[in-house]
């Protein structure tokens, strides 16, 4: 097993490393900006932090990576996690800053929060729980529902087709959690922050066979 991280300059990728490594169980954990060694890998990481047309400009402006993303990825089907900004990226279209396109893997729109109350502040940064719209996917078969997870964010996914929202919060509402289909995984959260729930997560993907 190969798990490739992909570095294009958004940072925090050391603690995310560090997480996969604890329950990786002998296979390697790369942080890499190199698509040779994406197209190598067994499973497919994108953590991300930061604005999101600042993100999607550091993946597509490594030479050849978002050509092995989408070998890799969309025709080969490997096992892909997106997190936080990582996990945007999937959608369409990103609103931060005017629009920016997405990869559009999984259809939908990145749209700022928009609290009714001051009581709920944005960034929204803390631990919330799980709700789930299907508990039956594989990787997270070993969470609960209410089950808390760290967030740290500002804007949030709303998928086209519902179908594709495997969990939410309850943020002055809903907001989207865990998107996913086929062979594409998404987190807003950040499993690596989410301590023995997180690792959980971490470990469900690593034995997804999709």
């Amino acid at each position: 097993m190969k798990i490739a991280l992909i570095d294009y300059g958004s940072g925090n990728l050391r603690s995310a490393a560090k997480a996969f490594e604890r329950v990786a169980d002998g296979g390697t954990v790369t942080v890499t900006a190199d698509p040779k060694e994406v197209a190598r890998a067994t499973h497919i990481v994108l953590p991300g932090v930061g604005a999101f047309r600042d993100c999607r400009d550091g993946v597509v402006g490594i030479p050849g990576m978002m050509e092995a993303l989408t070998r890799s990825v969309i025709e080969d089907k490997k096992p892909f996690l997106g997190i936080c900004v990582g996990m945007q990226l999937m959608a369409t279209v990103g609103r931060e800053f005017g629009n920016t396109e997405g990869f559009n893997w999984i259809p939908g729109e990145v749209t700022r929060l928009n609290p009714p109350t001051g009581d709920f502040k944005v960034p929204h940064i803390g631990w919330n729980d799980l709700q789930f719209d299907s508990s039956a996917h594989p990787v997270l078969k070993s969470i609960l529902p209410g089950n808390d997870v760290y967030f740290v964010h500002s804007f949030a996914f709303y998928a086209e087709d519902p179908k594709h929202v495997l969990a939410r919060i309850d943020y002055a509402g809903p907001v989207t959690a865990i998107v996913g289909r086929d062979n594409l995984l998404g987190t807003q959260f950040h499993p690596e922050k989410s301590q023995h729930v997180g690792l959980a997560l971490l470990a469900g993907f690593l034995k997804w066979k999709p």
